[in-house]
């Protein structure tokens, strides 16, 4: 089992930045996959990025220059920096694992963009 904690949301005005964090424990393996994804009112839980043990990184297209995903293997977390945040960033963020079998989800952290 993986367990994720994640942490770094709160609240911003438009164009500011936020840095979030997880941390994996339990059952990890070298070759993972890491990432984040994120839950807007009313919407489908959507792709923000991911980063392979390796370092190699996939972005959805919302993401691309304005966010970096990154990692620390010896630490077994992952991070992602957010810069010039707008509204529809507005959204519950979840760390993910991707392990064998499962996909192991941390518990969430908010972060609100305010106008």
């Amino acid at each position: 089992q993986v367990h994720l904690v994640e942490s770094g949301g709160g609240l911003v005005q438009a164009g500011g930045s936020l840095r979030l964090s997880c941390a994996a424990s339990g059952s990890i393996f070298s070759n993972n996959i890491m990432g984040w994804y994120r839950q807007r009112p009313g919407k489908q839980r959507e792709l923000v990025a991911t980063i392979t043990s390796s370092g190699s990184t996939n972005y959805a297209d919302s993401a691309k220059g304005r966010f970096t995903i990154s990692r620390d293997n010896a630490k077994n977390t992952v991070s992602l920096q957010m810069f010039s945040l707008k509204p529809e960033d507005t959204a519950v963020y979840y760390c993910l694992f991707r392990g064998r079998w499962y996909d192991y989800w941390g518990q969430g952290t908010q972060v609100t963009v305010s106008s």
